[in-house]
């Protein structure tokens, strides 16, 4: 059974600062070893470490560059050791230019997702906990439907400026192999 792990983080603020100072208000998570979607919050973080730790590959989109970053302000090790894989990372690798994961979505899956991020910091704002779980649970889902695509057909696709659907050829496959320590302190 797969321990790979998709997820998705939603920040308290805008992007654009310095990612050091970046706080998180959730964290989406897949796993599917137990086939169940969760999300963390700030407190619980302990409690995903491990699951983190005990993965086969982290998957996201953008998220060597944003998500891991972030999520390293709080983990004690570095999370950037872990097996990952970065979909916007590969489809930059194939095509030379970064797309929307909105839009990959909508031209290799045919739904797009609920919302963008600005939303969910105005929830944090407002206090709206549960939205932004929804939301970015939503986008975790997403992201693992455009994941399982391009695993199963080696492409993603995207429409271009005339509105005609271009392939993205990627390769999915896991060529890192995953830590064989508990990285984290267990107390």
């Amino acid at each position: 059974m797969s321990k790979e792990i998709v997820f998705d983080i939603e920040t308290q603020t805008a992007a654009g600062g310095d990612m050091r100072l970046m706080r998180i208000s959730v964290v989406g998570v897949y796993f599917y070893e137990t086939d169940e979607y969760v999300c963390y919050e700030e407190k619980d973080f302990p409690k995903l470490w491990t699951r983190l730790e005990q993965s086969d590959r982290l998957i996201g989109y953008n998220s060597r560059f944003f998500d891991t970053p972030i999520l390293n302000n709080y983990y004690p090790g570095d999370l950037n050791a872990f097996p990952q894989l970065d979909m916007l990372e590969q489809i930059h690798k194939s095509l030379g230019f970064r797309l929307k994961l909105d839009d990959v979505a909508a031209a290799t899956v045919g739904h797009r997702k609920s919302g963008h991020g600005l939303q969910a910091v105005e929830w944090w704002k407002q206090g709206e906990i549960q939205k932004i779980k929804e939301y970015c649970l939503q986008d975790v889902r997403v992201t693992k439907a455009v994941y399982e695509y391009g695993l199963k057909y080696d492409a993603l696709a995207y429409e271009d400026r005339l509105g005609g659907r271009k392939a993205i050829p990627i390769d999915f496959k896991q060529k890192e192999q995953a830590p064989a320590i508990n990285l984290s302190m267990g107390f």
